[in-house]
């Protein structure tokens, strides 16, 4: 099977030695996103607006593996407070509401004190993905 590399062209990626993505056959790897604006290397200050900006990255990265968000089949919700993630549902709901992946949501520190939330998932190209 062939392993495709995915990046976005973060300098973390880069810095840290690792893909935004990995294909994998059929299934893609999408590693933890933050809610950066990569082209700008900027992050908006509130939780909500960050994981819009994760699930658009996350979102690009599955476009470029030929996948799409309904694809996606597990889904690791990472925030340094988990008050704040309720915050979130509407923005989740709005990219998994039909699909709903499996789900876990963690409480950790992040890297950057500016990082509110980081979203990892996992998916699998179905046959529908590649017809649309």
């Amino acid at each position: 099977m062939n392993r495709r590399l995915i990046s976005s062209g973060s300098k973390f990626e880069s810095e840290i030695g690792y893909s935004r993505a990995v294909v994998h056959g059929d299934w893609i790897f999408v590693s933890g996103t933050t809610g950066f604006d990569y082209a700008a290397m900027t992050i908006a200050a509130d939780v909500a607006s960050q994981a819009e900006q994760c699930l658009k990255n996350i979102e690009w990265a599955l476009r470029e593996a030929g996948a799409h968000m309904r694809d996606v089949v597990r889904v690791h919700y990472i925030l340094p407070d988990a008050g704040d993630f309720e915050k979130c549902w509407p923005i989740l709901r709005k990219y998994f509401g039909e699909s709903r992946p499996a789900a876990t949501m963690i409480e950790a520190n992040l890297l950057d004190p500016r990082m509110r939330i980081e979203i990892e998932v996992t998916a699998i190209r179905q046959q529908a993905s590649s017809e649309s």
